[in-house]
């Protein structure tokens, strides 16, 4: 029998409306892990009210308490799933704001007495990105470079130790049919079963 995972998934579409695709992938990621018996918790980023980090001193700060369940969970976690609609070629304000408000300094960083840099406290955790767009995937990935989403991988999740960091693109998301979207969510469903 596998081992029982650890998982948050993050569906960060800043409006949490069953109808977004963003939704539907993260209740097919949440149906295939939970099928596979590892325990799973589904934050929507939608339904949180936050401000913005406005401040280093903030930042340096503790997490504001209605996020600190929020923080508690991606802590507890062993895999973080963050799924995103690309707005304006990057993650939406809202996504991008959950994040510097959750991975605080203390939350994300310790500085061991002597050590030079701070080392990541999610050293041993893998994550997920999952990105929905309008654009066609290979436009994204080798015109533009999918920026952002590497972006994202390396200076953010990698820098604070998670590893491996995967993702999983989809694009024309406005184009495809209903038989091309139910294909998404069974691939999902099953990266859930495999946390992947």
């Amino acid at each position: 029998m596998a081992q029982v995972r650890s998982i948050a998934i993050v569906n960060g579409h800043p409006d949490s409306s069953p109808s977004h695709l963003c939704s539907a992938i993260a209740k097919a990621y949440l149906a295939g892990a939970s099928a596979a018996g590892h325990e799973c918790e589904l934050i929507q980023i939608g339904d949180l009210e936050f401000d913005l980090l406005r401040s280093e001193a903030e930042y340096a700060g503790p997490v504001p308490p209605a996020l600190q369940p929020a923080a508690n969970s991606l802590i507890a976690a062993d895999h973080v799933v963050l799924i995103y609609p690309l707005w304006l070629g990057t993650l939406p304000a809202a996504t991008k704001a959950f994040l510097e408000q959750v991975f605080h300094k203390e939350t994300v960083f310790e500085q061991p007495e002597g050590a030079r840099f701070p080392i990541g406290k999610f050293k041993g955790k893998s994550a997920r990105i999952i990105v929905t767009m309008g654009m066609p995937t290979l436009i994204y990935r080798y015109f533009y470079g999918a920026h952002s989403l590497k972006s994202l991988e390396r200076n953010i999740f990698k820098f604070i130790g998670f590893k491996p960091v995967r993702d999983t693109v989809f694009g024309m998301v406005e184009a495809v049919g209903d038989a091309k979207r139910q294909k998404w969510l069974r691939q999902v469903e099953q990266l859930g079963r495999r946390v992947r």
